[in-house]
């Protein structure tokens, strides 16, 4: 489908979190679509900007409690099980796209909602992945954060004979990650100068790369994966090593190769730094070795790139758009 005489009209539902935020953000300054509404049944009747404080002066919108059909794509920023229910309790019409930020239809088992009729398959929205099947696509499951890090960081190399061995896998996160309501160690008090692990070697995200690892080889080498929480806001720091036998620089092709018409992602040369990609839908990848081992570091910021810049750039494929359309942010690193 190709927008090119109007707009691309937009509504959200599940506004209120960080997500969100940025999601409005995001439209609000996109050239190319038009914000039609704001659902949240909690803060109904209240101005945004009076909860995503950066948007003043940006959009005068209330949040609103009532759905408008009229709109292209519905973007779904719910908790994890709120999409599928959202869905099942909604008459959305098939014409209408999706895309859903939540991990309710990223998995192949939850593709399919038996209340829903074929046109409710979702694709998964990896660009870097399946970039040709999200611009056909009706309705998207935009990936986890973890996951899109990691993923971008091995999927070069995933179904090559140069991985050899379990991979080791490091991540460490800003305290957004943990959502907008908070918690014991999402609290500032906790969180600044303050470190630790979280659900070693069991994240959920860690199903949804199988997932999509397995699509593409039969011999996909265990991940050994290490979540950490950071005493900072947002960006993920995420380092993969395993052994190999391959050259640095036969590695470097095949990354430079892989990504050369994906524009999101950037192999440096130089030693990378998180402050490099916050604010910015980008990965950059830093690829190094010692002795046998390759060492992959990605990095991205987990609330655009790792959701709602994702979820537009996933957008502008459906709709025929340029693919960085509304997405060229710049870092700032002072």
């Amino acid at each position: 489908m190709s927008i090119t005489l109007n707009n691309i009209k937009v509504g959200i539902v599940g506004g209120s979190g960080y997500t969100g935020g940025e999601l409005i953000r995001l439209i609000t300054n996109h050239p190319k679509s038009e914000l039609i509404f704001v659902h949240s049944n909690i803060n109904s009747g209240i101005y945004i900007s009076d909860i995503h404080q950066d948007l003043i002066g940006e959009t005068e919108m209330k949040f609103q409690n009532k759905l408008n059909y009229d709109i292209d794509v519905l973007f779904l920023c719910l908790g994890h099980g709120k999409s599928n229910e959202f869905l099942n309790n909604n008459n959305i019409k098939q014409e209408i796209k999706v895309i859903d930020l939540s991990q309710d239809y990223r998995l192949e088992n939850s593709f399919f909602n038996e209340n829903f009729d074929e046109k409710k398959y979702f694709v998964y929205g990896l660009p870097e992945l399946k970039k040709e099947e999200i611009k056909n696509a009706q309705n998207i499951a935009n990936p986890g954060c973890f996951a899109t890090v990691i993923q971008l960081g091995l999927l070069p190399l995933i179904g090559t004979d140069y991985i050899d061995g379990e991979i080791h896998t490091n991540a460490i996160t800003g305290s957004t990650g943990s959502g907008v309501i908070p918690s014991d160690t999402s609290h500032f008090s906790w969180r600044n100068n303050n470190i630790s692990w979280y659900k070693p070697f069991t994240h959920q995200h860690l199903e949804e790369i199988y997932y999509s690892f397995n699509n593409l080889s039969k011999n996909i080498k265990e991940i050994n994966f290490l979540p950490i929480r950071g005493g900072f806001t947002r960006g993920i720091f995420c380092t993969s090593y395993f052994d190999s036998k391959i050259d640095l620089n036969k590695a470097k092709d095949i990354y430079t190769n892989f990504y050369k018409k994906h524009p999101f992602v950037i192999i440096s040369e130089k030693e990378i730094h998180l402050k490099q990609v916050i604010n910015t839908n980008k990965c950059i990848i830093h690829i190094t070795m010692n002795k046998n081992k390759l060492l992959i570091t990605s990095i991205i910021d987990n609330l655009i790139k790792g959701a709602s810049g994702q979820a537009i750039q996933n957008m502008n494929l459906m709709f025929g758009i340029e693919e960085q359309t509304g997405l060229k942010l710049k870092s700032s690193i002072y």
